[in-house]
């Protein structure tokens, strides 16, 4: 039986391993960690957004999400932008 997740990278550990975070309803619901080699190449970087198929508790299959990753960086990066603002420009 397999079940399908967004997995993002979490961090890759001395160039060997990565730790994805698999997510379901916008919540982290397990954590895998791989081979780096298994992950496609182009999402080889912390934050990176994939499509995951796990089966036999195992991930089968990994497809980067180009676009999904890119919203999510620029969604974070509005979040640090208006929370670094100070309050004086919040009230105007």
């Amino acid at each position: 039986m397999s079940e399908t997740y967004d997995a993002v990278l979490d961090r890759i550990v001395d160039g060997e391993h990565a730790t994805l975070l698999l997510e379901a309803d916008d919540a982290v619901v397990d954590e895998y960690v791989i081979d780096v080699m298994e992950v496609p190449e182009d999402g080889r970087h912390e934050g990176a957004v994939f499509h995951a198929v796990v089966r036999d508790e195992r991930i089968a299959e990994l497809t980067y999400r180009q676009e999904e990753t890119t919203k999510r960086t620029e969604n974070a990066q509005d979040r640090l932008d208006r929370l670094s603002r100070p309050l004086s420009d919040e009230e105007n």
